[in-house]
């Protein structure tokens, strides 16, 4: 199993609660002995993991720059589900995903994996060939959620939309340019969401095999949203319209 570098409080707090058997030491910035500090390292030695001191630029190396809060652990990748039908065949109740068409920004993708998380998305489905990988910086941004949402990337996309559908998923894009708007679609059952990358949108042949496109009523001057924004409002108006039907 592959270790990978994770920084930041928020990351390293996050894999300590959820998985704390998965991490191998902890380093921190031997200069910084403030209160949050503490408390990390406190956490750490009752689980019994090692604790790094390092200089401030010994961690800015390894982090690649110096946004790492004065902290980053080394972590075994969680054993978590590598193929869409891994996902859909143990799923329970209505299926929720996330297919990102063209997302390379690890910013975005963080906030992506995060929002799936909170909405209680089944999996994130990026191209292999068009897609970051989960980098330190990702892991960051995502709070934990990287290691809680499966980030799967397939070689053909339009392929897996295919095999989606055959689990009774509908396949929602989002276009700006769409009739349809997003409070007149029935987005209750098994969804699949597809975001385009901003600015370029979807791919053709990824917009075929949508089942509807569907656009974000807009009411202000800006003529888009960022990626994550728009995935974070269509992936709870699914939850709305679920809780609705629960009532």
């Amino acid at each position: 199993m592959a270790d990978i570098l994770i920084y930041g409080f928020h990351a390293v707090t996050a894999r300590l609660r959820s998985q704390p058997t998965s991490v191998e030491e902890i380093y921190v910035d031997a200069q910084r002995q403030d209160a949050r500090m503490r408390d990390l390292q406190e956490q750490a030695r009752q689980l019994g993991i090692r604790i790094v001191p390092l200089e401030s630029r010994r961690l800015d190396g390894m982090a690649g720059g110096p946004r790492h809060q004065g902290v980053a652990a080394r972590v075994s990748m969680a054993q978590v589900p590598r193929h869409i039908d891994d996902v859909l065949q143990h799923a329970t109740g209505p299926i929720l995903l996330l297919v990102l068409d063209g997302i390379q920004d690890p910013h975005n993708l963080g906030a992506c994996l995060r929002i799936a998380d909170a909405m209680g998305a089944n999996a994130v489905i990026a191209p292999r060939d068009r897609a970051v990988g989960l980098t330190p910086t990702v892991a960051k941004v995502a709070s934990g959620a990287a290691d809680t949402v499966p980030y799967l990337t397939v070689v053909n996309l339009a392929r897996a939309l295919r095999e989606i559908k055959e689990y009774n998923v509908t396949v929602i894009g989002t276009d700006g340019d769409a009739e349809t708007t997003l409070p007149a679609t029935d987005a209750s059952g098994s969804v699949a969401w597809v975001m385009g990358a901003e600015g370029s949108g979807m791919r053709r042949l990824t917009r075929e095999h949508c089942d509807v496109l569907v656009r974000i009523p807009m009411y202000g001057t800006v003529a888009s949203m960022n990626v994550a924004v728009s995935a974070g409002i269509c992936l709870y108006e699914t939850r709305r319209q679920r809780s609705l039907h629960e009532h």
